[in-house]
């Protein structure tokens, strides 16, 4: 016997519900993975999988933050590891972090409005 609630509803309602799920998922992976680093790997990786799923829903728009977010913040990351000899790399690592706090806040300030992002 099915119980009433989630699986009682449309199968339309059930998968933005699910990519809304995963949407906030990923943000918290992602915000964990500032610190330690694998979290995000496992949540751009993620990603790249469930694109797909997301196709013509506002979740699209986040995963495309999400994925520019960490490719980005990689690249920047990996020039301040490299000048970091030369005392510049700690000012690029320190910018780079704050931009990423500012993506996902943003990001998930409008995840949780329902609005997509501007990507």
């Amino acid at each position: 016997m099915q119980e009433a609630g989630f699986h009682a509803m449309p199968p339309e309602v059930q998968r933005l519900q699910s990519l809304r799920q995963l949407t906030l998922v990923l943000y918290l992976l992602y915000g964990v993975g500032m610190f330690t680093g694998l979290p995000a790997l496992i949540a751009v990786i993620v990603n790249h999988v469930k694109y797909g799923d997301t196709a013509q829903t506002l979740y699209a728009s986040h995963f495309r933050w999400q994925m520019r977010s960490f490719w980005w913040s990689l690249v920047w990351a990996v020039l301040g590891f490299l000048t970091v000899w030369i005392g510049v790399g700690f000012v690029i690592l320190g910018l780079n972090w704050c931009w990423l706090v500012y993506r996902l806040v943003r990001g998930f300030l409008n995840w949780n409005d329902g609005r997509r992002m501007p990507v």
